[in-house]
């Protein structure tokens, strides 16, 4: 039996490493709602976030943000009209999301919250 190089190289996982790591779910809503931009919970589907209200739950109860809530009607996945909230920060939110962004980009949590 024949036995393998030694000089040979195995590849094995490695840790992530921070700055190829993909954001998480709440820094990447986040970071889209510091854009300006507002999300219902199909919307944030797209993005990845299957619960948008319990991320904002989280921005809200954890970190002290504030959001806009805005109820509307929007054709659900089978076009029948369903109730959805609209969710924005308000322009006096912006300075301490940024720094909740920061903080959340700086120390990643090992799981989705």
């Amino acid at each position: 039996m024949k036995k393998g190089d030694p000089t040979e190289v195995k590849s094995r996982p490695r840790k992530a490493d921070s700055s190829t790591e993909a954001p998480s779910k709440i820094a990447r809503i986040l970071a889209h709602l510091l854009t300006g931009a507002s999300l219902n919970r199909f919307e944030a589907e797209r993005m990845g976030d299957h619960c948008l209200p319990s991320t904002i739950a989280v921005l809200a109860n954890h970190h002290g943000l504030t959001f806009k809530r805005q109820p509307e009607r929007v054709p659900n996945n089978w076009g029948a009209p369903c109730t959805v909230t609209r969710y924005s920060l308000p322009t006096s939110q912006r300075q301490h999301a940024a720094a909740v962004l920061s903080k959340l980009q700086r120390t990643r949590p090992t799981t989705e919250g």
